[in-house]
């Protein structure tokens, strides 16, 4: 899952807007967060660079196979 904070909130409503795509609004009906499942499906993880976007915080999380 890749989860982009665009801005502080609280989520009050969620919207799905394509398979596996999630927009997150707050109370003002302002998109606060994009969600996107299984992202490593659409984008290579290893190396992710974003830039001249107002985003908060970007919080990555790629499950990996548990080491024996």
């Amino acid at each position: 899952m890749l989860y982009i904070k665009l801005a502080d909130g609280i989520s009050i409503e969620s919207e799905e807007i394509g398979p596996g795509i999630v927009v997150d609004y707050d109370n003002n009906n302002k998109v606060i967060g994009i969600e996107i499942e299984d992202a490593s499906t659409y984008v290579d993880l290893s190396r992710l660079e974003v830039s001249s976007l107002p985003i908060m915080s970007l919080i990555m999380n790629q499950e990996r196979p548990l080491k024996a």
